[in-house]
This record gives C-alpha cells, structure tokens and sequence, in this order.
C-alpha cells in the first residue's frame, strides 16, 4: 500500500512539473520572437477599432482555451470562461470542451481463461480534467482514450473466468476505471465511470447452459416431490394408529368418504368392505 501510494505520489509530481513547464514556455521565444510579438501589438494599434474584433475572444463557460504565441503556449495556461485577448498573427488558440463525454465501447470477442468466446460491451465517462496536457501531450485525446478502453476490456476479460464475468460486473467495471484512470492521467484526462453493458455467449453455450439448468430444476423438482411423499406416508402412518385404537373412528371416516362423493352429484357411490369379510367369503 505504502509503495502504491509513493508511485502516485511520483507521478502525480511528474505531472504537475510538465504542466508548469509548458504554461511557462513563452519567455523562450528568443529576440526574433519578441521583435514579432511588439510588431504584431504595433499592427493591432494602428488598425484600431477594426483589430479589436480579431482580439476579442468568447470562452463558454464549459470550454477552456489553449493559447499558443509563436507556437508556444502562453504562460498562464488555459483561459476561460469568458474574455480574452490574442494578437493577430502571432497567436493561435484552441478551444477544449471540458464537459464529461460517453462513449461505447464496441463489442470485443474474447477468450476468457476457461476458454469460452464471449462478446462484450460497454460504456464509458470521462472528462478533460488538465487541458493544457490534453492539446499539449497527446494529438487526440478523445480518439486515443476509444482504443484504450477496447483494448482494456479484453485485456481485464482474458484473466477472468466466464462465472466470474457474468457475476462481478461490477469489479471488473472497477479495475478497468482504475487501470484506464492511470493511463490517461498523463493527458489530463479523468475517467470518472466505467460500465459493463452486455455479455453475448454463443448459441451452443446458451443451449447447453439452459439444459444444465433446466436438468438441475428438474431435481430440484424430484427431490421437493419425494420429500412430499415421505411426509404424507408419515401422516397417513400416524393416522392409521389413531383410527387403529378406535374402530368407530374408521366408520365414521367411511360416512364423511360417502358424504363428500355424494356432494359431487356423481352416479357412482362406492361402499368399502373390510378385508377380513372378504377373506371369509374367499375361505369358504
């Protein structure tokens, strides 16, 4: 844990020292830069008030801007929200949208570490956290955070199981957060959420996963059956020595038997006979 927190440290400072270099670029620019930059200021006095419009610049307030002068980025950093000034001809900006962006991450095909072939999506959240780092270190920031996500999921995906994929969504959303958020510290970009949408398993496997678990409901069922049946065996065993201690007990369950197929209207009325006047017949 120490060590882990002595590397962000580390390179939590890296990168606060590459910001601070690159706001503080501008007084590099050399005595041909300078003589540029006055005669760029001369040049915007002399075509007063029509300059003006050229100077003036809007920043919404979810935007920053990126000024460059000579190439070189202006000290201070971003600017924005609202006014700001630039001087014609010798200095460029670029404006960065600093709200949070979502993007799917396609479906990736991949072999888990049990060998199956599993489709997988998602989505994910981020923002430009830093912006002069996102212009100054990296050509697409946006682009460039797509590939990284796809090619993370199926890393993280490949060292997991297909039980573990479809019950830990939420671990493993979690680790790949972790690993993209690091990744993407040096670009100024914060992930902020990461999502397992969908996990597609081939047709064969859906059959035989259903099977499986059809075959184990079926048990399940038998099991809940026969349990049933060795309970009422025990009732009707328990019963049998109650009506055993008194035979009237027996005829009286032989009129409420007659009673209740008489209520159904039936035709058909059937009269018990013990079996011990039956085996006096069959003797003789």
């Amino acid at each position: 844990m120490e060590d882990g927190r002595e590397t962000a440290a580390m390179r939590e400072k890296e990168r606060r020292d590459r910001q601070i270099a690159l706001e503080n670029t501008d007084s590099d620019i050399g005595l041909c830069g300078w003589i540029l930059v006055l005669f760029s200021i001369l040049l915007t006095l002399l075509t007063l008030p029509l300059s003006i419009w050229m100077c003036i610049k809007i920043v919404k307030e979810y935007e920053r801007a990126i000024i460059f002068r000579l190439g070189r980025i202006l000290r201070g950093g971003a600017k924005g929200p609202g006014l700001f000034f630039i001087l014609p001809c010798t200095d460029s900006f670029i404006n960065v949208d600093m709200r949070t962006i979502t993007f799917d991450i396609p479906p990736q095909e991949v072999l888990t570490k049990d060998s199956v072939t599993v489709s997988v999506d998602g989505v994910v959240y981020y923002r430009v956290q830093n912006a002069t780092l996102a212009v100054a270190n990296i050509t697409n920031a946006d682009a460039a955070t797509r590939l990284l996500a796809q090619t993370n999921l199926r890393n993280v995906l490949g060292t997991k199981n297909l039980a573990e994929i479809l019950s830990d969504r939420e671990e493993i959303a979690h680790s790949m957060q972790s690993t993209l958020d690091d990744a993407t510290d040096d670009w100024g970009i914060k992930v902020e959420r990461v999502e397992i949408k969908d996990v597609k398993l081939p047709q064969q496997l859906q059959r035989a996963m259903a099977a499986e678990a059809e075959a184990s409901r079926e048990a399940r069922a038998k099991v809940i059956a026969a349990e049933g049946e060795m309970n009422a065996s025990r009732a009707l065993k328990e019963a049998s020595l109650v009506i055993a201690e008194s035979p009237s007990a027996l005829q009286l369950r032989y009129l409420q038997t007659l009673n209740t197929i008489a209520a159904e209207k039936n035709s058909t009325i059937i009269f018990p006979l013990p079996i011990d006047m039956m085996q006096s017949f069959l003797k003789r």
